[in-house]
């Protein structure tokens, strides 16, 4: 049992002493590693910017594979100091291929669907897109996923094999959208008045562009009235801006015009009491007889 301890000791005293050096020298190794790839990263996203013919969907792919790759050298480069011999290592990996290939499946998945998007484009960031049921601006687009901004400022992580799989619509691609709005008067009220006096409020909101025209048209009969369309055209960046305004000059127009609310027609049933009844009854029955 002394010669266990004793030679715990002595090991401790030596080899131990040796592994706790190259552990905190491996920390210290990781950490410095880390922040020079970080500088180098930001050295080349500062590179490509000046260059001017990278965008910055472009950059930002290329920034994150070499920062995967400088990350996988450091690791195997720790590993190579502490002793671990890296063709081992590599044949570790391919012993167990497999289980890594299936657990890795739906990532190389993803990160397949990355490079055609990088290919073929489909939007770049700062565009405004529904992609993978998610709706908002492209903040980035990375090795498995997209980034994406929400109206309501969530930032949202999306897949890209769900992004590139499923439908995408990029409100961005034009130059210009529509605006769709509607308004509803009520029956007593003249379509053609109201069409009137609407394009002439809709023509003097800001950012609204004059080719093409907006569009205000009778949309459907309703019961409580006429529904018109409103429906001006406007740059993307003033989309928001010119729907609230258009709904306020909406409300503003027929409120000056002191149109009547539209309201639903409503059929009152009324009970007739048991002497009207009999009333009513005898009445049809003399009107049979004769």
């Amino acid at each position: 049992m002394n010669v266990s301890i004793d030679a715990l000791g002595n090991y401790l005293l030596t080899d131990g002493v040796n592994l706790a050096i190259k552990l905190a020298a491996s920390l210290a190794i990781w950490i410095i590693g880390r922040r020079i790839i970080s500088l180098l990263m930001r050295i080349v996203s500062r590179a490509i910017a000046r260059g001017g013919r990278i965008d910055a969907t472009t950059s930002r792919y290329i920034t994150s594979i070499l920062s995967v790759l400088l990350t996988i050298g450091l690791v195997l480069g720790i590993f190579g100091y502490l002793g671990v011999q890296t063709t081992s290592f590599a044949a570790l990996l391919a012993g167990i291929g497999l289980a890594i290939g299936t657990a890795w499946g739906g990532l190389l998945a993803h990160f397949a669907a990355g490079l055609f998007m990088q290919v073929l484009r489909p939007f770049k960031v700062g565009d405004y897109v529904s992609a993978g049921g998610i709706e908002g601006t492209v903040k980035e687009m990375g090795l498995f996923g997209t980034t994406i901004i929400t109206p309501d400022n969530v930032a949202t992580i999306v897949g890209n094999n769900k992004v590139f799989s499923d439908t995408i619509k990029n409100f961005s691609a034009q130059e210009y959208r529509r605006v769709d709005c509607v308004a509803k008067v009520a029956n007593t009220v003249d379509p053609k008045d109201a069409m009137a006096r609407l394009r002439a409020v809709v023509a003097r909101i800001p950012h609204v562009i004059s080719d093409p025209a907006p569009v205000i048209d009778l949309l459907e009969f309703t019961a409580e009235g006429p529904r018109l369309c409103v429906r001006p055209y406007c740059n993307n960046e003033h989309y928001w801006q010119v729907y609230f305004d258009t709904n306020r000059a909406i409300a503003e127009a027929f409120g000056a015009a002191a149109y009547p609310v539209p309201t639903t027609p409503m059929l009152q049933l009324v009970e007739m009491s048991p002497l009207a009844k009999a009333s009513s009854g005898e009445s049809q029955a003399l009107a049979r007889a004769g």
